[in-house]
């Protein structure tokens, strides 16, 4: 072996490997504390309506609207935070969900309208039971590619081809952390999204106005299509996101932090 007898540890030299080796375990583990933003296990939902979760709030009769560009051409979107519910069966009972229904416009034309539903888990994060998208040419809808739902289709309302999911993903960490990962959508080749926080303490000004304390993420998906960045602030969710082919910011809405 080349370079065998060059080099030995004495007894004493070998202790004191040893001392700062666990000086720097001991010093590491303190410096990074432990991330518990991401829940480990499945969610548990004792008042699923009760939505007190800052980066993703929820109040009946709310309006954002959004303006930007897609695909080249003007896009609005207007997000409706709607008085209904809607109960689904997840973990042998029954949890109801708030709904959030998004209109999308494209060049003046009616594009899209998801049908979104959230509940809080007793973690205090937001969970997504999934969506069921229309998609609109010249007014008639064309397709609902997209749509997915915790237990499929249940109400005659839903597509016949929405797919079955076996639980909600996780929407917004109740304390979302730099480096958190996870994943609102779980049903490749259906849907697939990852979530990424990669800054916090972020100052984001848009037409709506200016927000303090946001969070940036950026969301990336098996599926095709580039990564998106987006910005949460506090008491208002999603302000501004960011593509390759889109981007939209807040200009106006009735949820203040």
């Amino acid at each position: 072996m080349r370079g065998a007898g060059r080099f030995r540890l004495t007894k004493c030299t070998v202790l004191l490997m040893m001392v700062i080796g666990a000086i720097v375990v001991l010093t590491s583990t303190s410096a990074t504390p432990a991330r518990a933003s991401v829940p480990p296990g499945p969610p548990v939902f004792s008042n699923p309506l009760d939505i007190t979760n800052t980066y993703q709030p929820f109040k009946a009769g709310a309006l954002k609207v959004f303006k930007g560009r897609k695909e080249g051409k003007a896009s609005v979107i207007v997000d409706i935070y709607l008085d209904d519910t809607r109960t689904f069966d997840f973990g042998g009972g029954d949890v109801e969900c708030h709904i959030v229904q998004e209109t999308e416009f494209e060049g003046g034309q009616l594009g899209e309208v998801s049908t979104n539903y959230f509940a809080q888990g007793d973690d205090g994060a937001v969970y997504y039971f999934g969506e069921v998208v229309d998609e609109y040419e010249n007014g008639v809808i064309i397709a609902h590619e997209g749509s997915w739902l915790v237990g499929g289709p249940t109400l005659p309302s839903d597509p016949v081809d929405t797919a079955n999911a076996s639980e909600p993903g996780l929407f917004m960490p109740a304390n979302p952390q730099v480096g958190d990962a996870f994943k609102p959508e779980n049903l490749f080749p259906v849907v697939d999204e990852t979530v990424t926080v990669i800054a916090t303490g972020k100052r984001v000004v848009v037409p709506a106005g200016k927000f303090l304390n946001s969070i940036k993420v950026r969301e990336t998906s098996q599926l095709p299509g580039p990564a998106e960045i987006k910005y949460y602030s506090p008491g208002v969710g999603v302000v501004r996101g960011t593509t390759k082919h889109e981007s939209f910011a807040l200009v106006a809405t009735s949820l203040r932090p």
